[in-house]
């Protein structure tokens, strides 16, 4: 089974544009060298971000800026804006009809995985992007002092 990371890259990506907004240009090209994707991929996430209304763009001006504090923006915002309203944890619908198991293990398993998403959701709702930057801040200073002045605002 192969996951998707698309959410940690959209997360990487606001980041990046929180902690270097207004510092650098921030391109497809180097965003996607942080992410180690390609650009393109970039690009789609950032389309999916904007049309969401997380980030603001300008065609042809490399500074996208984040549309709302980071202390607004959760966890569940961002998975929304890539996955849409899809469910974190899917059921098998092609199992055998014949088996006992089978037969009824799609309505046990959509009962559970429902209360799954509900408390999934309510949790991501409660992570904010804020949250996930000061870790970051905190591991970026541990690892190298002279990161302070880069991340210190959102510590």
């Amino acid at each position: 089974m192969r996951y998707s990371t698309q959410l940690s890259d959209a997360v990487h990506i606001l980041a990046y544009i929180a902690v270097f907004s207004g510092t650098r240009d921030i391109t497809s090209d180097i965003l996607a060298a942080s992410i180690e994707t390609n650009p393109t991929n970039v690009r789609k996430i950032m389309g999916q971000l904007r049309q969401r209304g997380l980030i603001h763009t300008i065609n042809g001006r490399p500074k996208p800026t984040l549309s709302r504090p980071v202390e607004a923006i959760t966890l569940y915002d961002i998975f929304t804006s890539i996955q849409g309203e899809t469910a974190l944890i899917e059921v098998d619908e092609h199992t055998n009809p014949r088996c006992i198991i089978g037969a009824n293990i799609q309505q046990a398993l959509e009962k559970e995985y429902s209360r799954l998403q509900q408390s999934v959701e309510h949790e991501m709702k409660n992570i904010t992007l804020a949250d996930i930057l000061r870790s970051i801040s905190t591991s970026a200073i541990k690892s190298n002092a002279e990161n302070t002045t880069l991340v210190e605002s959102f510590l």
